[in-house]
């Protein structure tokens, strides 16, 4: 039994329309499935919960396949319940679908759900964990009511990249836009928008600090640290090759001191991979990073925003997740 997690309104509506190609596959081939579609935020993580608790341990695995973009398998992702029994699929029908570019699924929907039915095999995948040490609301000046932890599959990150994610998320603009094909043009407007405003506060990054290889970084004048899973963000940013989501590590992405103008230059060779060319982009490594900001800064999971935080925590869990694909 398949369990179906539609999000019908993904990327303006697309994801409705993929399910309506979707279903008369299923039907036709007889495959036993059952489908859930979210209304509003939050309810994917309802979801995934109430069909992921209280399996019975003679009953079979759970098999979790949701339609939407990257924002949508996080939410899924939220909710399990017991990851020993759920297997999790993946049919992209968002904006960035970094997740998809990563792990090879097509952007297809019949073809991504043709790999599924037929030769769909367990890939183990790590998962992210962010605990926030501190949490305000969008004006910084008190506490803000969220949960302290989040999972992510692809990436979480604080500075100008969460900037960029919390504005596109309230955007009109991004709808129409979507609809008509030019989604991205949407974080490019943002984007150059929320550059203007980067690059005046400093952070603090410390690396696996219970271990002996603890490492200390400073980094003023913060544009973004990204902590990845996946090699790709943000829309096909490639920033981090060779990432392997598998093996227990985040690896990360940090831009700090670099003039604004130039940092206009090196983005664009950050979809090719060729960033860390330039002086102040550095990458590092670890299974558990602590980043404290010299001001509470905008943070995401997997392009997801909640608050901004001064003070959060990193980690990663090995191979947690089945993956089917």
């Amino acid at each position: 039994m398949y369990s179906f997690l539609v999000n019908p309104a993904s990327r303006s509506g697309r994801g409705q329309k993929y399910w309506e190609r979707i279903k008369p596959v299923l039907e036709e081939r007889k495959i036993p499935y059952q489908v859930f579609f979210s209304k509003g935020p939050g309810d994917m993580v309802k979801l995934s919960r109430q069909l992921t608790s209280s399996l019975s341990s003679e009953g079979e695995d759970v098999h979790l396949v949701v339609l939407g973009g990257d924002g949508t398998a996080n939410e899924a992702v939220q909710g399990i319940a017991d990851f020993s029994r759920t297997r999790f699929s993946y049919i992209p029908t968002g904006s960035s679908n970094d997740l998809a570019r990563d792990a090879g699924i097509s952007r297809n929907p019949l073809e991504a759900l043709e790999r599924i039915l037929s030769s769909a095999r367990e890939q183990r995948m790590d998962v992210g964990f962010l605990h926030y040490n501190t949490a305000y609301l969008p004006e910084a000046s008190r506490p803000a009511d969220v949960p302290p932890d989040r999972r992510f599959l692809v990436s979480c990150g604080i500075g100008f990249d969460a900037g960029v994610c919390q504005e596109a998320m309230k955007s009109r603009m991004k709808d129409f836009l979507n609809k008509v094909g030019l989604g991205k043009l949407t974080y490019l407007g943002i984007a150059l928008k929320q550059l203007m405003r980067s690059g005046r506060d400093s952070a603090e990054l410390v690396i696996d600090e219970n271990s002996p290889s603890a490492k200390s970084i400073r980094l003023p004048g913060l544009m973004f640290i990204a902590c990845m899973s996946h090699c790709y963000e943000g829309g096909g940013f490639y920033f981090c090759p060779g990432a392997d989501a598998a093996d227990g590590m985040l690896d990360l992405c940090t831009v700090s001191g670099v003039p604004k103008w130039k940092v206009l230059l090196v983005l664009p060779t950050a979809f090719q991979g060729k960033h860390y060319r330039y002086n102040g982009v550095e990458r590092y490594g670890g299974q558990t990073i602590h980043i404290r900001t010299s001001a509470p800064l905008w943070v995401h999971t997997d392009g997801e925003v909640a608050c901004r935080s001064d003070d959060i925590t990193v980690s990663c869990s090995k191979q947690l997740l089945r993956f089917y694909y």
